[in-house]
This record gives structure tokens, C-alpha cells and sequence, in this order.
């Protein structure tokens, strides 16, 4: 698998274009999962069926191109998806998840973090 950090016009496309449709149901996880006191939430995408977090939805339900997982920094901790050694790092990098969405994709040409600014109210 290669883990390339710069988001190429593919992955950015298909994911603002999904993003539109379900930026409403992943705020309100997000708030809905701090709220259960779990920090830094994260939304593993991808376009197949994976174990990592709970599934939110999928192609079918909501006619977008990816599943959407709902999860959080523990379990990516948990699965060694995130160093120990690196856990204050990526804490640093996070984004303020009331104006921004952390997305885990997942894919065959690109695994990595990404951060999508929620649409303005």
C-alpha cells in the first residue's frame, strides 16, 4: 500500500462531491461522539466494506461512491493505525472538529488523514 500525503484531483473529487451529501450526519457523529466522551472522532472512508470503526453508511443507502465508518483516535491507536510514539503529534495536527471533518481514506492507491472543512450553516 502506498501512503502518498499530497491528495491527488481523483480522490479530491469523488470525496467533495459525497462530502455534500452526508457533511450533515458526520457533524452530528462527530458531536454525537465527544460528546460520549471520546476525543479527536475520525471517519475512515473507503469504497469497500472494512473493519475499522462502525459503519454510518454506504453507497446504497445514500448514493455516494464511498462507506463511511464512524471512530475515534483510541481505536486507531488500539490497531497501530497511529504510533503511540506519534499520538501527540497527530493530537497537534487535529483540526477543530465543530468546523472540521477528519476522513481516514481508504483505498488502494492512497491510505491516509485528511481534513474537510464542514459547510457553513
Amino acid at each position: 500500500m502506498h501512503n502518498d500525503p499530497e491528495l491527488s484531483g481523483k480522490y479530491l473529487g469523488t470525496i467533495s462531491q459525497d462530502f455534500v451529501k452526508v457533511a450533515d450526519t458526520l457533524k452530528e457523529a462527530s458531536y454525537q461522539i465527544r460528546t460520549a466522551g471520546f476525543d479527536f472522532p475520525i471517519f475512515p472512508i473507503c469504497k469497500e466494506e472494512q473493519p475499522i470503526g462502525q459503519v454510518l453508511m454506504g453507497p446504497a443507502i445514500n448514493g455516494t461512491s464511498w462507506f463511511y465508518y464512524a471512530s475515534f483516535v483510541d481505536e486507531f491507536l488500539q490497531r497501530g493505525l497511529i504510533d503511540t510514539d506519534k499520538a501527540d503529534d497527530f493530537k497537534a495536527a487535529y483540526k477543530d472538529p465543530d468546523e472540521f471533518c477528519c476522513l481516514f481514506v481508504i483505498d488502494k492507491a492512497f491510505t491516509n488523514f485528511v481534513f474537510i472543512p464542514f459547510p457553513e450553516d
